[in-house]
């Protein structure tokens, strides 16, 4: 629910440009979830007209492998796929939509969800750029900075436990149940920002670490020790990652579908190690540069986080 908030808050309806006033919804801020009212039109002739259209459909299709040679899978792909052709007279089914890149308005959503665990759940986010921004590394970069995660973790470490807000909300605020840094990106736009939880009367001490956290990555420079160790771990996730087939042969398939073409583990790796204390801040500089945040609530004491318009007036000064 809480990922579902952010969407629809952080892409908001806009003007539909017919000067009349009258809003339309973003693509990217529609519901994730179907409405009970759509169910009855979705029946086995709408599903399968999808799978036709998107699934067999060979200008949106990859055939991608890993750990097999190039002849072998060229000539599996063939006598798996070759049959599929895209019929220009089939005009069954929905049309399919225009992609119309949605514009990042910002805005709140609170929703009253009752929680066993009497947890109230907060994120603040605020835009960045999507998968094919230039931010986009330093983005991840970022995130894995401020790792996070929850109060108790059991194991051994590698598990981010000197990430910056374990050390600053996590260790210090003994009501803080969890707080971690996250990501959301898309081809034109995506969100950047933290969630936390703690009992619902800290929600709103909750929310202003939260704020705090993020005004001092605008304010002052990462240290040099943690953003190195950033950048290492990143790379470890990474490469830690692809050392699986089935991740592998995925991220082939994504990269295709995405960029055209696969950026190899040492372009990656070196756009990584590119990423300096500099970068970092003018991103943060630039997110928050004239734009409102993005604010989700969920729970039972969500009216103990403060109003959108005074977390808004928090960050008014880096929003000129």
């Amino acid at each position: 629910v809480l990922g579902e908030g952010l969407q629809v808050a952080g892409y908001g309806p806009i003007d539909n440009g017919t000067g009349t006033g009258v809003e339309q919804e973003q693509q990217l801020g529609k519901s994730h979830y179907c409405p009970l009212e759509a169910l009855p039109n979705l029946d086995a002739s709408v599903v399968r007209t999808f799978r036709n259209e998107n699934l067999l459909n060979p200008e949106n299709l990859v055939v991608a492998g890993a750990g097999i040679q190039h002849d072998v899978l060229v000539q599996l792909a063939e006598e798996n796929f070759g049959h599929l052709t895209k019929d220009p007279t089939n005009t069954s089914g929905a049309q399919q939509v225009p992609v119309v890149p949605s514009i990042y308005t910002g805005g709140y959503q609170f929703h009253t969800a009752p929680n066993p665990d009497d947890f109230t759940r907060v994120a603040l986010a605020f835009p960045t750029g999507g998968w094919h921004s230039d931010d986009l590394v330093p983005a991840c970069v970022l995130q894995t900075l401020l790792g996070g995660g929850s109060s108790f973790s059991a194991g051994g470490p590698g598990k981010g436990m000197y990430s910056r807000l374990y050390r600053k909300v996590l260790n210090r605020y003994s009501w803080a149940e969890s707080c971690e840094a996250f990501t959301s990106f898309h081809n034109e736009s995506g969100l950047l920002g933290i969630t936390g939880s703690a009992v619902g009367r800290h929600a709103g001490d909750m929310t202003m670490v939260l704020a705090e956290n993020i005004m001092k990555l605008a304010e002052d420079e990462v240290d040099d020790e943690e953003l190195d160790r950033a950048r290492n771990m990143l790379k470890n996730n990474v490469l830690t990652q692809l050392e699986s087939r089935l991740v592998l042969f995925e991220d082939i398939g994504r990269q295709i579908l995405t960029y055209g073409h696969r950026e190899g583990t040492v372009e990656m790796c070196a756009k990584i190690d590119g990423v300096d204390k500099e970068v970092v801040r003018d991103l943060v500089r630039k997110s928050l540069s004239g734009m409102k945040p993005t604010l989700v609530s969920v729970g039972d004491e969500w009216s103990r986080v403060p109003a959108f318009d005074e977390v808004e007036r928090w960050f008014g000064a880096y929003s000129k």
